[in-house]
């Protein structure tokens, strides 16, 4: 008998065996259904009519119905303001969005890709050029090459990484009348590239006021979707000139308030983008006097505190003698400041 005993015992346990690794292996399948990616119409009140009208407006993903406001969903999806709560509610709690290490912080800044100028200088006062995944603002007087450095990077864009650049498609929204195809070609076949070619690669908007920019700036996720499986993705946003229409739609103290809310949201949609799919935003900013200066440059960027706090890079760009020019860089969150000299040809920005 306890011979038997121990053979039923022997057979027996290589299916109490099976029987668990079946186990282990249903739970696994269902711990991959739970990680699998949610949907919006997983979220309450969200239906098929509802989602096509928030994928329309651009919350297309958990993430951005987490970081949305409940008036914005109220807006777009005209659901209730409880309603908006409870489904912004339930977005946060389906991912994971706690405190991460410096660490893993460190990691992801691997991912920041830099855009040089082609001007040493330039370059390393900006550490290697300007960074993807943030916004670098320039701001200077009219003529102090702010236009020019946006048309260098829209060609240097487009070079390899190992040429210094991110083998990128560039977006350029013009509010200035800025944008020059006969600057681009001529740079691009300075710096010996094909000018049609590097021409077809950058997506240029007209914005004829604040709103018709805002309006811009929202609409170049779809462009930025678009090109994400693609060899060349977007690398590169320009907003040329950032505050001109701002500054022209809203005259007086008395729209100073809405004017800067309004400036304010644009910058975070840019954020956003930068942030989201690794980008880097190059904005020019135009300037005035401060008539209280008794000492040292009047000069003052306008659109004050609130751009000053969104940009991540600041460049007060000024003129030279001889036809140079000056960038000072004023703010970083980790590069001291510093300044060089550079003068603007056909072949670029090359060093004085």
């Amino acid at each position: 008998m306890n011979k038997q005993t121990t053979k039923q015992e022997e057979v027996a346990l290589p299916e109490d065996v099976i029987m668990q690794e079946k186990t282990t292996k249903k739970e696994v399948v269902e711990v991959k259904e739970e990680k699998k990616e949610q949907t919006l119409e997983d979220l309450p009140g969200v239906g098929a009519a509802t989602a096509e009208k928030l994928r329309e407006a651009g919350y297309d993903t958990l993430m951005s119905i987490a970081v949305a406001s409940a008036g914005e969903l109220f807006e777009i999806a005209a659901v209730g303001e409880s309603a908006a709560k409870r489904i912004i509610a339930v977005a946060r709690s389906k991912l994971d969005m706690g405190f991460e290490s410096g660490l893993d912080v460190l990691k992801k800044r691997e991912q920041v890709m830099r855009l040089t100028t082609g001007c040493k200088p330039f370059d390393d006062m900006l550490a290697g050029g300007f960074e993807t995944g943030s916004i670098s603002e320039c701001f200077g007087e009219f003529g102090s090459s702010k236009s020019q450095i946006a048309h260098v990077l829209a060609v240097r864009t487009q070079f390899p990484k190992e040429q210094g650049g991110a083998n990128g498609t560039v977006i350029f929204i013009d509010g200035e009348s800025t944008f020059r195809p006969e600057r681009i070609k001529q740079m691009a076949e300075g710096m010996g590239v094909d000018g049609d070619e590097a021409l077809k690669h950058i997506k240029v908007a007209r914005a004829f006021n604040s709103d018709h920019q805002m309006l811009i700036a929202e609409k170049t996720e779809d462009i930025i979707k678009e090109h994400l499986a693609t060899d060349k993705p977007v690398r590169l946003i320009v907003v040329d000139s950032l505050t001109a229409h701002f500054r022209a739609d809203f005259s007086g103290r008395g729209q100073l308030a809405d004017r800067q809310q309004k400036l304010n949201k644009h910058m975070h949609v840019l954020m956003k983008l930068a942030s989201q799919y690794n980008i880097c935003v190059y904005v020019t900013n135009q300037v005035m006097a401060k008539p209280d200066t008794f000492f040292g440059d009047p000069t003052a960027a306008i659109g004050g505190n609130i751009v000053g706090h969104n940009s991540q890079v600041r460049i007060y760009l000024r003129k030279g003698k001889k036809g140079t020019r000056v960038g000072k860089l004023i703010d970083s969150p980790y590069l001291p400041d510093a300044e060089c000299g550079f003068r603007v040809t056909n072949k670029g920005i090359e060093e004085v």
